[in-house]
């Protein structure tokens, strides 16, 4: 006679050491995420305090803080969109950084460590000596 795995083993549900496992792992990685978001949020805040904009709270609001860089890296508002679609949103945010980069006076290396390091990149832009400059590429939001 041959047993099944199912005629072998009997599932009683998760106990209660179980769920306490799950939540406290959950409760970490919720935390963990959160002050992950935070720094990033305060290190984009900063950048835009150096860019001159007002707004810089809009920084800790998602959507609307990618629609405020577009427009401190002065691309129109369809860029926005752009980074809406898979895989050309890869392509958006590597030019994105790169004009990021460059409006900040840095050059190409800084351009792959905000893509490949952000949490590396974003607070040297925010907490560095680096200068905004307006005119250091042309506006292309007409």
């Amino acid at each position: 006679m041959m047993l099944t795995l199912l005629q072998t083993t009997s599932y009683n549900g998760m106990d209660s050491g179980d769920a306490a496992t799950y939540f406290a792992i959950m409760g970490g990685a919720l935390i963990f995420s959160l002050i992950f978001y935070l720094l990033f949020s305060f290190c984009v805040y900063k950048i835009f305090q150096k860019a001159g904009r007002e707004d810089a709270w809009a920084a800790f609001i998602p959507i609307y803080n990618t629609i405020v860089m577009v427009d401190i890296i002065k691309k129109p508002i369809w860029w926005f969109i752009m980074l809406l679609i898979p895989f050309v949103n890869i392509i958006f945010g590597i030019m994105m950084a790169d004009r990021l980069a460059k409006f900040f006076g840095k050059d190409t290396l800084m351009t792959v460590v905000l893509v490949l390091f952000p949490y590396i990149g974003l607070p040297v832009l925010a907490f560095g000596n680096a200068v905004y400059h307006p005119d250091a590429l042309p506006d292309d939001r007409k």
